[in-house]
């Protein structure tokens, strides 16, 4: 894990000299089933992560990553304050369970690090406007890692309409289908599976690709008979954007029909003709890649030349971090906590609206 690099090796005044890689010290926070997948498929990717240390107060889950990626015992702790006052630390990346974001978050901001954490990065929206200003307040920078973003996809169809293409969006109908007791889903006691677990990628998508923001949302959920889900697993929302754009979004983890991406399936029906994407086509083995195409209003459909990610998924949602860390610029698209708010806040819309047996509620009334 050690590159033999420090972030002030011979770095110049102006932060980088050729050849040099600048290098971000970071701390892992939380190392369960998906912290693991961080630290084993996520971290060793970005080369500009230099890891001082891994924490999680499970003796055997800071075991697993000694053992099986040879990690050093002596970069490991059992707490975040530990591990703080024996490095030096400026980058937390938090992947802990979803109840525990808040605090952990919190403190880190605290304790002066930046940080990026899972989706969502708090359980209310109280909480997430807590977290924003004690950022800001810091003057650190708090990433959500929405890694749906990092993908060819979605960042062609964002640039596309972004430069009208086809002219402004009218309608876009999103399908998002899998069938979860046949391909290996196993939360079934986690409250709004669908909107609160799923969706809210599929939404913050929606802002991206639209460069617009929710007005407000209609939603219904439902159980289907012999579900194993403990709550509601489907969904069918109507969502209205500040710029006149509907969109149609129907969601299943109990669809028996084709599997969609994991992105879903886009259609954005323009005024001049319609863009159709998806995009992490990929589970059980199946790798697919992204995919868009146009079709002009009198014209037929054609494949779109999709340009490669650098750092895709997780992979650039840290290396995205880790640059701003290191430039203190901001690039396009990034999921700053202040952005994420906006995501959130539809996903509580939407849960609100289903628990009103969907009625329209508007995003003001949840940022209120």
């Amino acid at each position: 894990m050690d590159s033999g690099l420090r972030r002030n090796d011979a770095v110049e005044p102006n932060g980088e000299r050729e050849g040099v890689i600048h290098m971000v010290k970071a701390l892992q926070i939380g190392l369960g089933h998906w912290g693991f997948s961080w630290s084993k498929d996520v971290i060793p990717n970005v080369p500009n992560i230099h890891m001082v240390g891994y924490v999680d107060s499970n003796p055997d889950a800071v075991q697993r990553v000694q053992t099986e990626l040879t990690i050093a015992p002596e970069l490991c702790f059992l707490d975040l304050e530990t591990a703080v006052q024996n490095t030096d630390a400026e980058l937390a990346i938090c992947t802990l369970r979803t109840e525990a974001h808040y605090p952990v978050v919190k403190r880190c901001l605290e304790l002066g690090l930046n940080v990026i954490v899972e989706k969502p990065f708090a359980s209310t929206i109280a909480q997430a406007k807590e977290l924003v200003a004690l950022a800001k307040a810091a003057g650190r920078v708090l990433m959500v890692s929405q890694n749906y973003r990092f993908q060819p996809g979605p960042i062609a169809a964002a640039e596309l309409i972004g430069a009208q293409k086809f002219g402004p969006v009218n309608l876009v109908t999103i399908n998002f289908r899998r069938h979860g007791p046949t391909q290996g889903y196993r939360y079934w006691d986690m409250p709004d599976p669908l909107l609160a677990d799923m969706s809210i990628h599929h939404f913050d998508l929606m802002r991206m690709v639209l460069g617009d923001e929710p007005k407000r949302v209609s939603c219904r959920t439902w159980n289907p008979p012999g579900s194993p889900f403990g709550h509601n697993p489907v969904g069918l929302a109507t969502i209205e954007f500040e710029k006149g754009t509907m969109v149609s979004y129907s969601g299943s983890w109990m669809s028996t029909g084709p599997t969609t991406p994991w992105s879903g399936d886009w259609s954005m029906d323009c005024s001049e003709g319609e863009i159709r994407w998806s995009s992490r086509d990929h589970f059980m083995g199946k790798s697919g890649p992204d995919r868009l195409s146009l079709r002009p209003l009198e014209g037929e459909e054609t494949p779109f030349d999709l340009q490669p990610v650098e750092y895709a998924d997780r992979v650039g949602t840290l290396a995205a971090v880790a640059k701003v860390v290191e430039t203190g610029t901001v690039p396009a698209r990034f999921s700053s906590g202040e952005d994420n708010l906006h995501s959130l806040a539809l996903v509580q819309a939407t849960i609100t609206s289903a628990s009103r047996n969907g009625e329209w509620v508007d995003i003001s009334e949840i940022m209120a």
